[in-house]
């Protein structure tokens, strides 16, 4: 059997994924494969970064990820660092409505009324909100369709109070995007799946979700990071993937197919032959990449968002209004510009020293992103504008951290799940042995990416397997 070449584009986390367990496969399996992964900059990991100062344990990316989806924990332990795992502390979440943090209600499912008593209750609907919301036990389930907005959605089910003072804060917020924009299918399919099966999206939830366990036990977070921050597993990802794999500012200009194998025409002029491709690079690279090919100039019109977040040191004593949670998310009818925050000392204990406290606050909504190309200083002065009016913020923060992410964010606008199934299809036809992976096609969180890379890994060996 000759050797075959395996190249990866991209050393985000499911480029790095996919390097790692490509390498275990060969290494276990004895199988002639050569893997070559390639970054185009100086740094692995992506978005993934983290900084230490001062005691401070600061993330510039993502900050965790959850722990009931399975592939992250699987590639913690993987790569055995299990004892690095920590989970978050918990506490109470707040949404500010107005200039007011009101308290999420309990027993509501990413914003969906579950338990409906405390809802009834909340002082962040009007009457008139509430009974609205109600109507989701009496409306008919929609018509079966092949996607609609999440905005769409959940107006229709809901109203537009439950929607923009609580559901579209905290699911718009993961995806960094425009609720009304955002493709269903592609993002929250299970919720459509419980409309049409029970009519209802409570009486869905009440249905299916576990009852929660009657414990005298504290409840534990449902979030994991790392004891020295989430860095450290790209660096022990990069340690055990091994520089012989991987090549740094080095970036992928061409891919041209040939016979029987693939030319990757490099930035320096290099020629890397491959049998199989992995591409773990944004959606608005391809076009270039593979400039013969018109089926991906669909991603020309994915969008792309830009988003930022500050990171505030303080003694604990600078803060005059403590707050007994973790964390806010900020209502769209708000006039504050920044679009969440979390109080990373309470969130995650190792991130702070004794008597510090670490805030982090998220800027660039979809109808405010000129906020993200603000100076550090007019960004820093924004936030605590902001922090001040809820937590009298009186003393200068011993330092910042401010993070810009431009046009970084993908978007899954509405019909992204029917358009990426096309542009597979024809890959599968006219790029064989090629394979797309990473967070702007099947989920963008850690675990989604991380599945991702393993699944690329799957598929190049059944295509090399069957050559």
């Amino acid at each position: 059997m000759s050797q075959k070449n395996i190249l990866i584009v991209g050393s985000g986390i499911t480029g790095l994924t996919a390097a790692f367990y490509l390498k275990r496969e060969i290494k276990e399996k004895n199988l002639p494969y050569k893997v070559k992964l390639v970054e185009k900059g100086m740094r692995l990991g992506g978005k993934i970064q983290t900084v230490k100062k001062d005691g401070f344990t600061i993330e510039r990316g993502p900050d965790s990820f959850l722990s009931r989806k399975k592939p992250a924990v699987e590639l913690v332990e993987d790569l055995g660092m299990s004892d690095e795992l920590v989970r978050n502390g918990t506490g109470q979440s707040y949404i500010l409505v107005g200039k007011n943090l009101h308290k999420i209600p309990p027993g509501s499912f990413m914003g969906i009324p579950v338990h409906v008593r405390p809802f009834l209750f909340s002082d962040i609907f009007s009457t008139k909100g509430k009974l609205r919301a109600g109507m989701d036990l009496f409306i008919p389930k929609g018509k079966p369709k092949k996607d609609q907005s999440l905005g769409m959605f959940f107006r229709q089910r809901f109203g537009d109070e439950l929607v923009e003072n609580l559901i579209d804060p905290l699911l718009s917020g993961i995806y960094s995007g425009d609720m009304d924009e955002m493709s269903l299918m592609a993002t929250f399919p299970n919720f459509y799946q419980l409309e049409q099966e029970y009519g209802s999206l409570i009486k869905g939830l009440q249905k299916t979700m576990p009852k929660p366990k009657k414990t005298k036990e504290k409840k534990q977070g449902i979030f994991f990071s790392l004891k020295n921050g989430l860095e450290s597993l790209v660096d022990q990802l990069g340690k055990q993937i091994g520089p012989e794999i991987i090549e740094m500012n080095k970036a992928v200009d061409h891919i041209e197919k040939k016979a029987h194998h693939y030319h990757a025409l490099m930035n320096d002029g290099t020629v890397y032959k491959a049998d199989a491709v992995i591409m773990a690079t944004p959606h608005n690279t391809l076009p270039k990449i593979f400039s013969q090919y018109d089926f991906f100039r669909t991603f020309e019109d994915v969008p792309m968002n830009s988003v930022a977040n500050v990171a505030l040191a303080f003694d604990k004593s600078a803060i005059k209004k403590d707050i007994d949670g973790t964390g806010f998310v900020v209502s769209r009818n708000s006039k504050f510009r920044i679009t969440a925050c979390t109080w990373t000392h309470k969130k995650w204990p190792n991130a702070a020293p004794e008597g510090k406290a670490l805030v982090r606050c998220y800027v660039g909504r979809p109808d405010d992103p000129e906020a993200v190309n603000l100076t550090d200083d007019e960004m820093v002065k924004l936030v605590l504008k902001d922090l001040n009016k809820i937590m009298r913020i009186k003393k200068k923060p011993l330092f910042h951290v401010v993070s810009r992410w431009k046009n970084i964010m993908p978007q899954y606008t509405v019909g992204h799940v029917e358009r990426l199934q096309i542009i597979k299809e024809e890959m599968n036809t006219h790029l064989p042995g090629i394979y797309l992976a990473g967070s702007s096609f099947e989920g963008v969180g850690l675990p989604d990416c991380i599945d991702q890379g393993k699944t690329a890994v799957s598929q190049v060996l059944d295509h090399l397997k069957e050559e």
